[in-house]
């Protein structure tokens, strides 16, 4: 069985505050670390060798001007390689998602199966479709969550899932939503749908942000600022909702428009920043946060176009999608 959740269509607008109506998780038996050396890369035939996973890489997503879902893998080699870039054509029509969430990787029998949430104009829907090995797109759908998005700026989802180790096992799923007028939104999502657990206002000056950390009780984000400062923000999953902001760098990080950060080793993140002015894009290995001493460590720029309309990451399921950064 699959492991996504599933949010249906339910004809009522999402307000900030409502209830939307979903489908629970579906948790099957545990299935191969797709990360691990001896998986295979998605979308292609090729194997993760041990000195890419040793290495770490960025599961870096796009969605192209024409709608299709671009798939780059920036590794931190010395120099940096993208050994893989893939573009699977047709997901979505030309312009259409505005926002996206990251977006999940399952492998299935006959090939993978790849969901998540977009924001398409004002309205917030799960995208869900099959690929098969000849790159064929089965059952694609688009199922309405709500409107009254067209203010938001910036959306991610974190899924938290502890490892299959004997212990009670523990499940947390939570979006975030940054609008326009700097108000970042909450909410958990789960058998009753989604559920309004929290705003905080003061990141007006915020330009993006990435995911480093998840686990049973917080988030963190890191996040640049139009000034050029880094912050992490730690937001507790406890309400009410009071995010705990501290500064990492001062200077320099304004130009970057997407930050993209995938966990490296036991505590450490690999970030991938984009500068879709210049074209530009450059990976770092940064130490767990730990405000201004924060060990960022430039591994150089990465050559290749990551400046699609609209960016995310790629992620596998979400026990092996660990972020240990804070």
């Amino acid at each position: 069985m699959n492991r996504r959740l599933i949010a249906l269509a339910s004809g009522a607008a999402l307000a900030l505050t409502a209830l939307m109506p979903a489908a629970a998780n579906a948790h099957g038996a545990a299935k191969p670390d797709p990360t691990k050396p001896g998986a295979t890369v998605p979308g292609t035939n090729r194997k993760i060798t041990a000195a890419q996973a040793n290495a770490c890489f960025v599961w870096q997503g796009g969605v192209t001007a024409s709608g299709g879902h671009h798939f780059a893998d920036p590794t931190a080699t010395v120099p940096p390689q993208v050994p893989d870039d893939w573009t699977t054509a047709g997901v979505y029509t030309p312009g259409q998602v505005r926002l996206s969430a990251r977006q999940t990787i399952e492998p299935d029998i006959s090939g993978t199966d790849r969901y998540g949430y977009v924001v398409i104009g004002d309205t917030l829907y799960y995208s869900y479709y099959q690929v098969y090995g000849d790159g064929t797109i089965d059952n694609r759908s688009l199922s309405r969550v709500g409107g009254g998005w067209g203010s938001f700026t910036f959306l991610e989802t974190s899924d938290y899932e502890s490892p299959d180790n004997g212990t009670k096992k523990i499940y947390r799923s939570t979006s975030y939503a940054l609008r326009n007028d700097g108000v970042l939104y909450r909410w958990n999502v789960g058998e009753k749908g989604w559920r309004a657990s929290g705003s905080y206002p003061g990141f007006s000056s915020v330009k993006t942000m990435t995911l480093i950390a998840k686990t049973p009780t917080y988030d963190t984000f890191l996040a640049n600022t139009r000034g050029g400062a880094l912050y992490t923000i730690r937001i507790p999953s406890a309400s009410p909702m009071k995010p705990v902001v501290k500064q990492v760098r001062t200077r320099t990080w304004q130009g970057f428009e997407t930050l993209s950060a995938m966990g490296c080793g036991q505590y450490g993140t690999l970030l991938l920043a984009i500068d879709k002015d210049t074209k530009k894009n450059y990976l770092y290995a940064v130490g767990h946060a730990n405000g201004l001493s924060t060990v960022i460590q430039s591994r150089g720029e990465v050559a290749g176009n990551f400046s699609d309309p609209v960016n995310f990451r790629w992620v596998t399921i979400p026990v092996y999608d660990t972020a240990n950064g804070e």
